[in-house]
């Protein structure tokens, strides 16, 4: 795989053990939920590509950060020290976890995850090649990484996927390249998803890059989806031009709920436009009729206080992903992915979206899903309700790539209502898909739980139906089972019971 990187064989064994000692040290673990046969029972949390649970570490590392918290932007008191300097080597870990060159490149963190991010890579790169009218940006993406660029960039052509069924789901790297020969001189850059947060299908991005770069174009990568799960070199390839120009990720789902969005971008890029927000901690000189923005990198980049306690926390969890190794993250999440993936396919019953053979179709993290005959969001309610996994359902943000691969997957019932000027395909009970995720801390008991609830709901499918109506918003809602929020969480009430007990 391109983005493998080696270890020595002597270090195996201990990065081997920091996984193994942190995989059951995540917040949210043994948290455990009434379900709707009246028992109470752990919750196995299969949802990771909308957010990661919160690795114990991180969390414990940014609470003892606290007893120092001040500020940063200063060097004048203790605890401005302690707070400038951390923060310094959290930008530091962010450019070591992506192997970006930190003369070249810079990183910073935006918003609250991927999308801000996004968006300003978009305005600058536009603001570069303004001549440049033609974003080129795969049709996998989720809305983050093409709405920005519709908005911003120019003219967005999607990339379609590859329809081969040895790759279907895959990026069409042919087509990318036909498109970047036919609008020559006009491709401003190049947008990719690392990984796609619906098949889990893993992109070459530093072949994009290559095919970007040997046109004029640049090149951005999503990583929301790819930091937590796929070892990444951004730059020192023996090849410059499969070098990264910019890449974004999530904290929110790299263990690290409640840190901000991370960029690392080419300084010599980044440097040439103003920065769109303005504030203090990024100007050198302010005067009443005008200011001076800094050169130094992160600073000018970002604007007011940031998000310190986030940051510390995710550069916490950055730098445990790195003791491990992201290659041995890797190995760990193919391993779980393939397993839950063959157990899937015995079931007669079942439609997996995206090539299934991982050796020709590297996956990570992610399988999407539909049982025949069955509505995804019933699917995912008895889940819940009655085994209490928590899935996604629906479209996941990223409607134009669900779409197709559906269209791709059930081409013969389309193309049958087609042939009989039938719409109502678009109302079809699998026009949608139920999404089931990995993280570090899921076993193989999880997946055999999981697989045994499928099983079950197709066994059971008409008893199930029985229990279930559905609402006005498409949802499906139980009959007789209500869950309440506030027999768990109510925050007022935490906040009275503190009150009381401090008082």
């Amino acid at each position: 795989m391109e983005n493998e990187i080696l270890i020595s064989e002597e270090n195996i064994d201990q990065h081997l053990n920091y996984l193994n000692h942190i995989r059951n040290d995540f917040l949210g673990l043994d948290t455990e939920y009434k379900i709707a046969t009246g028992e109470s029972t752990r919750r196995v949390y299969l949802d990771s590509t909308a957010s990661t649970l919160m690795m114990g570490i991180a969390h414990r590392t940014s609470t003892k950060f606290l007893h120092h918290y001040a500020n940063t932007h200063s060097l004048m008191h203790f605890s401005a020290k302690i707070a400038t300097k951390t923060y310094s080597w959290v930008h530091e870990q962010m450019l070591n976890f992506v192997k970006a060159d930190p003369e070249h490149y810079t990183s910073f963190f935006t918003g609250s995850g991927t999308t801000s991010g996004m968006n300003r890579i978009a305005r600058i790169f536009n603001n570069l090649q303004p001549k440049k009218d033609v974003v080129l940006v795969s049709i996998m993406e989720h809305h983050s990484n093409d709405l920005p660029h519709r908005k911003h960039g120019g003219h967005v052509i999607h990339i379609p996927v590859d329809t081969h069924e040895s790759k279907m789901g895959c990026i069409d790297i042919k087509l990318l390249k036909h498109y970047l020969a036919e609008y020559e001189g006009r491709v401003n850059y190049v947008s990719v998803t690392g990984i796609s947060n619906v098949t889990g299908i893993i992109n070459p991005i530093n072949e994009v890059a290559k095919l970007a770069h040997h046109y004029g174009a640049f090149v951005v990568v999503d990583a929301a989806q790819m930091a937590a799960h796929v070892p990444i070199i951004m730059s020192g390839h023996e090849d410059p031009e499969m070098d990264i120009d910019a890449l974004i990720f999530s904290g929110h789902k790299t263990y690290a709920p409640g840190s901000p969005g991370v960029v690392i971008a080419r300084k010599d890029l980044i440097s040439r436009v103003e920065p769109d927000e303005v504030g203090g901690g990024m100007v050198d000189r302010v005067l009443p009729e005008k200011y001076y923005i800094k050169n130094e990198f992160p600073d000018r980049e970002e604007a007011g206080t940031p998000n310190i306690l986030g940051a510390i926390t995710l550069g916490t969890a950055i730098h445990v992903l790195n003791k491990i190794g992201m290659n041995n993250v890797l190995q760990e999440d193919s391993e779980l992915t393939h397993y839950c993936l063959e157990e899937m396919l015995k079931i007669p019953e079942m439609v997996i979206y995206g090539e299934t053979c991982m050796e020709t179709c590297p996956r990570a993290g992610t399988i999407s899903f539909n049982i025949k005959q069955l509505n995804h969001g019933f699917v995912a309610a008895i889940l819940n309700d009655y085994f209490n996994i928590a899935v996604r359902n629906e479209c996941f943000c990223a409607h134009p790539y669900v779409e197709k691969m559906l269209e791709l997957t059930h081409r013969i019932q389309i193309n049958n209502a087609r042939a009989n000027n039938m719409s109502s395909w678009h109302n079809e009970p699998w026009m949608g898909m139920v999404r089931v995720s990995f993280g570090l801390y899921n076993t193989q008991e999880d997946v055999d739980l999981f697989i045994h609830a499928l099983k079950d709901i197709i066994l059971k499918k008409d008893e199930y139906s029985k229990n279930y109506t559905i609402n006005n918003h498409g949802d499906y809602e139980h009959n007789t089972f209500e869950f309440s929020c506030k027999d768990y969480f109510s925050l007022s009430d935490i906040v009275s019971e503190e009150l009381k007990n401090n008082s």
